[in-house]
């Protein structure tokens, strides 16, 4: 039985974390990142005390909408402010934070399954 379901050439695939980054699709990318099912973008944010409602305008570059982003906090979940909460929820994306490593199984498990999904990923 097979267990790897068949992902579509071209979709983005995240394949490990962890040193300061991440390869997606067989490629090393050093620091955060916003990774959607067609590309990926680099994220400049390292910490979640950095974020703001505005770190999540580079989502317009994304050619898809997204429904659900699941937000890579790092080690751990970290709870998000309620203007970055209501700032998402304005652009119509629901927000699901938890650590890194569970934000990438998540995001190839969702991509896998076609949905509307973008993982913002800060490194660890």
């Amino acid at each position: 039985m097979d267990l790897m379901p068949d992902i579509p050439q071209g979709r983005q695939v995240i394949e490990a974390y962890g040193d300061g980054g991440f390869r997606i699709t067989g490629r090393r990318i050093e620091g955060s990142v916003i990774v959607a099912p067609s590309m990926q973008l680099d994220w400049p944010v390292a910490a979640m005390d950095a974020l703001a409602p505005d770190s999540f305008d580079l989502m317009d570059q994304l050619p898809d909408a997204v429904e659900i982003l699941l937000l890579g906090c790092g080690t751990s979940m970290a709870f998000l402010k309620p203007d970055i909460r209501a700032a998402l929820k304005a652009r119509g994306v629901a927000v699901e934070p938890m650590d890194t490593g569970a934000a990438c199984r998540t995001y190839n498990v969702l991509m896998a399954e076609d949905r509307r999904v973008a993982a913002a990923l800060i490194a660890i």
